[in-house]
């Protein structure tokens, strides 16, 4: 293993903390021995380009810094190389980290780990999700864009749409005005399901989350019963239901609860393929694309710090 390793930091990640938890993370690992190169960008398409470059040229890991969009950009470069990652999670979601049980807004303690785990060979493989679809975002590894959390279609990404194209207000509260706003013009989508290489499922549904990871959102467990190194997504469907037990389910999806109503199903498949009109689908709070897209599976896909 070389004894470069490269931190992929996003310095505006969590209202500015990416720029202070860069700093613990690089001490633990000079501390540990490694040298450390620092990789940022003008936007996200350099930044991904810069990192690239690194894992070509042979860093002997990436340690992201920042939010699940950071994470996201890590995995398009690591995604089937031997390459591991370590995370210092400081965003505002930070639902991968919370997935494979990595600290949270710890930074000082991120960085100890991931030096550890570098010194001590500690690697643990895990699924990652790979979406093909025409438009789709290109992950640079075969075709496709890759993912570690959950992809989101239908009334939660009609919420993203909406929020995404709104100036103000800024944060997280733009994303509530926005909820509101699509549960007033609330109703089901037709939906066409294929599981692995199952016969078509034609269904209304509220929303489908195909779950490599438990959560999305900051927490919210739409795929609670995940486990990101089984081989398998979780799928729930939220069939058709009004807008008053939307907004009773809705609670419920922090405690991942909700999977127990009876307007929610939950399937377990290896590939799943989803066509709906007018549906744009996210993967690690990131938009992909329209419907339909296709998204497998991918055991060991990624080597993780741990």
């Amino acid at each position: 293993m070389s004894a470069e390793i490269t931190l992929f930091v996003n310095p505006t990640a969590g209202r500015g903390r990416g720029a202070h938890a860069a700093q613990p993370a690089a001490s633990a690992l000079r501390a540990a021995g490694f040298s450390v190169r620092t990789v940022l960008g003008a936007d996200a398409g350099d930044a991904l380009a810069r990192l690239r470059t690194a894992v070509r040229e042979g860093t002997g890991a990436v340690i992201a810094v920042g939010g699940d969009g950071m994470v996201s950009l890590a995995l398009q470069a690591l995604a089937g190389t031997l390459v591991p990652l370590g995370v210092v999670a400081v965003g505002t979601g930070n639902d991968f980290a919370r997935a494979v049980g990595l600290p949270v807004r710890e930074p000082a303690r991120a960085g100890r780990l991931a030096a550890e785990a570098l010194k001590e060979g500690r690697f643990r493989e895990i699924d990652l999700g790979r979406v093909t679809a025409p438009g789709a975002a290109d992950g640079g590894a075969g075709g496709g864009a890759w993912y570690g959390t959950v992809l989101c279609s239908g009334f939660d990404s009609r919420v993203n749409d909406r929020g995404n194209r709104m100036r103000l207000p800024a944060g997280r509260f733009k994303y509530d005005l926005a909820m509101l706003a699509e549960l007033a013009s609330f109703r089901p989508f037709p939906y066409r399901i294929t599981l692995d290489d199952g016969p078509v499922i034609e269904t209304e549904a509220t929303l489908v989350a195909v779950g490599n990871g438990s959560s999305y959102g900051g927490g919210m467990r739409i795929c609670a019963g995940a486990v990101p190194d089984d081989g398998l997504f979780d799928v729930v469907v939220v069939g058709d239901c009004s807008r008053a037990t939307l907004l009773k389910v809705f609670p419920r999806v922090y405690k991942g609860t909700h999977l127990s109503h009876p307007a929610v199903t939950v399937h377990r498949a290896s590939k799943v393929t989803l066509e709906a009109a007018g549906i744009t689908a996210y993967a690690d709070g990131e938009p992909l694309g329209p419907l339909p897209v296709t998204a497998a599976c991918v055991p060991g896909a990624l080597r993780l710090l741990v």
